[in-house]
């Protein structure tokens, strides 16, 4: 489901009473997903959120290699190209880039760093107006103490570098969605089995078992709040704070 279609589906589908599973990005605005996660709160209904990042197998290990070593630098990247469907160039529909793509590293970031309190993001000249961003940098501040980059690009023919550096006392690790890369050296292949365990999580969780949801809807939100708070720093050329707790 494109960006700009969330709301009404989802609406529909918990009138029925059903649990829901939604394809990031939640909407092209805060409101409309505060709403959904209100009902989907109210209904008592299980929900889950496609950031199957969180399942890759290579970001256990990470965790565990970060146990005890708070991370004091986070920089993750979206060097990619555009993606080849006809709403993707119009932020009316498609958020842009950081909303739409890196909301998954965003995720990721809060998963391995924690809470962010400050975003600053400031986008490159565009090259047509009434486009989405053709490149963005954003600096953040975690609540924790760390700090952190983003950098996103659609200028690209082909997908450059997408992922999240770490950096802790003593240890550095580059997560992709393929593998992991510790100080430099050792590499860890993922084994490709995060969509299905994502899928699988909700379906045990629908049928009462222990579910492994990793991200219900209300813990998408608070990346959600984040894509957009970046997506909103770019567009006013100034800082924008969060309440470093995620969405109360």
């Amino acid at each position: 489901m494109p960006p700009f279609a969330h709301g009404k589906p989802e609406h529909d589908v918990l009138s029925c009473n059903l649990p829901i599973f939604v394809e990031k990005p939640l909407s092209l605005n805060l409101e409309t997903a505060k709403n959904i996660a209100a009902e989907i709160e109210r209904r008592g209904l299980p929900s889950a959120v496609g950031h199957h990042w969180r399942y890759l197998d290579i970001v256990e290990r990470a965790r565990d290699l970060l146990a005890g070593r708070p991370v004091r630098l986070a920089i993750g990247h979206w060097l990619d190209k555009v993606p080849p469907v006809g709403w993707w160039l119009d932020p009316a529909l498609s958020g842009g880039q950081v909303v739409e793509q890196a909301v998954h590293v965003l995720d990721l970031a809060r998963l391995l760093v924690g809470e962010v309190e400050m975003v600053h993001a400031v986008p490159a000249v565009n090259g047509v107006d009434g486009e989405v961003d053709r490149a963005v940098a954003a600096v953040l501040r975690f609540t924790g103490g760390a700090t952190g980059m983003l950098a996103t690009t659609c200028l690209l023919r082909h997908k450059h570098r997408v992922g999240l550096e770490v950096h802790a006392d003593g240890i550095a690790l580059d997560l992709t969605e393929t593998r992991l890369t510790v100080d430099g050296e050792t590499i860890v292949q993922d084994d490709g089995q995060a969509k299905i365990r994502v899928a699988r999580a909700f379906i045990d969780a629908v049928r009462g078992g222990d579910g492994d949801v990793r991200v219900p809807y209300h813990e998408a939100l608070r990346t959600h709040e984040l894509a957009l708070a970046v997506a909103r720093s770019a567009a006013q050329s100034r800082p924008v704070e969060l309440d470093g707790q995620g969405v109360s």
